[in-house]
């Protein structure tokens, strides 16, 4: 396998665990496509994989990550997030209890092909009632090894005191939605002074093609549609200034916050020079003018918002 230009930094999230600051994210890759997609990945140097039960497509990133396993790769040198769907009665699906978040885990590990995770999440608030059991269940995996570290995604501070309420500890991670349009500055300052990383995903909102270039559907109003396809758009000046692509500007915004990103992208091109965000830093004036630009809660999950899933 190939390693990176730059090797990725890692950002401890608990004891003896370390998340490589560059993730490759599988949201809305399918699960036939999976496989080649987390290759191409693993061939680029990316050592963080992050999947979910939700995404469907966990039997494809195990059969890459078994095969790069039997070529030599230690699965030390491996960092595999996924998450647990936690049921939504609004779709029509239960809600999990402690037991069936337990049997959750098994069966993804099961589709992995591994016999442990490195980071397990709830994906998402959607059960009032079942969420603390479902916390319990992962402190629980965690004592019995399948999983080393535990967190949350889409989380606010207000449904994480509510673990606290419970007298269960706190999360090692939150895996949200961070970009210069969606700061959230309130929640992540809240996150540090609490000891959880922040995981920053939908780090590329801002361009033109985000999720459309691979023919998905882009949650972006028309304004803000009209503000990624302007041709003075910041990014891409600030892309010019670095003699890199746009994309590589936001993720080393992100990384320069302290975030762990998680770009996805099927194309062999994009996903190499997504991993390349080491080989320049922006200046303080570029991240000044970046820290002007929030626009609110976000696009692809609006905290609180059980109508998006991401």
């Amino acid at each position: 396998m190939t390693e990176q230009l730059n090797p990725t930094p890692v950002i401890s999230i608990a004891d003896g665990v370390d998340l490589p600051a560059v993730g490759f994210g599988t949201y809305l890759i399918s699960d036939d496509d999976a496989s080649s997609a987390v290759t191409v990945a693993l061939d680029a140097g990316y050592r963080h994989i992050d999947t979910a039960e939700g995404y469907g497509n966990e039997t494809g990133v195990g059969r890459a990550i078994t095969a790069a396993l039997d070529a030599g790769l230690g699965r030390d040198e491996l960092f595999l997030t996924t998450k647990l769907f936690p049921g939504n009665a609004a779709w029509g699906t239960p809600a999990k209890t402690f037991d069936t978040t337990i049997a959750s885990l098994d069966a993804s590990l099961e589709r992995l092909g591994l016999d442990h995770v490195d980071l397990y999440l709830i994906h998402a608030p959607l059960t009032p009632d079942e969420r603390v059991d479902q916390w319990r269940a992962l402190v629980e995996l965690r004592e019995q090894g399948k999983t080393r570290a535990i967190g949350v995604s889409n989380f606010s501070q207000a449904h994480i005191e509510e673990l606290v309420a419970a007298g269960l500890p706190l999360p090692d991670a939150n895996q949200i939605e961070l970009h210069p349009w969606s700061q959230k500055q309130g929640l992540v300052d809240y996150l540090r002074v609490s000891g959880i990383a922040p995981i920053a995903y939908s780090s590329l909102v801002p361009l033109s093609t985000w999720r459309t270039a691979e023919g998905h559907d882009s949650a972006k109003s028309s304004e803000m549609q009209a503000a990624s396809e302007a041709v003075d758009s910041p990014f891409a000046v600030m892309a010019e200034k670095y003699a890199v692509t746009e994309a590589q500007v936001l993720l080393r915004w992100g990384v320069q916050q302290g975030y762990a990103v998680l770009p996805k992208s099927t194309d062999p091109v994009r996903i190499r020079q997504n991993a390349d965000v080491f080989s320049f830093a922006l200046d303080d004036e570029d991240m000044a003018a970046i820290a002007g630009m929030d626009r609110g809660a976000g696009v692809a999950w609006a905290i609180g918002d059980p109508t998006t899933f991401a």
